[in-house]
């Protein structure tokens, strides 16, 4: 399912018209209704802040496919932040995966001895 799917669903089992929802949100109505219709796909984070707050959800549960409350495949939020700060502090996916593949590499001699 869609962002602008997800919204809409969100938005009718909450009792919401397209204007109650931004005027809440402080957004313009078009542009809910481009998202809800998929003519907009890639809305804002600021966007999805606003309308994530009038929806009462998180903007993951906006964003991911799966929202199943009792999955456990959700990412731990402190991963999140160290993705966040290697990314921020310069280090490239590919230095990122080689630390990684090190420290498979390490942990394997480790046990082998």
């Amino acid at each position: 399912m869609a962002i602008g799917e997800r919204i809409r669903e969100l938005r009718i089992k909450k009792g919401l018209s397209l204007t109650e929802l931004a005027n809440r949100a402080g957004v313009a109505k078009s542009y809910i209704s481009s998202v809800e219709r998929q003519l907009q796909l890639n809305p804002s984070i600021q966007f999805l802040n606003k309308i994530s707050r009038v929806l009462d959800v998180t903007v993951e549960k906006l964003i991911h496919e799966n929202n199943n409350e009792n999955e456990e495949t959700d990412i731990d939020i402190e991963w999140l932040e160290l993705a966040k700060e290697a990314m921020e502090s310069g280090i490239s996916k590919e230095q990122f995966k080689q630390f990684l593949e090190f420290q498979k590499w390490q942990k394997s001699n480790s046990s082998n001895n």
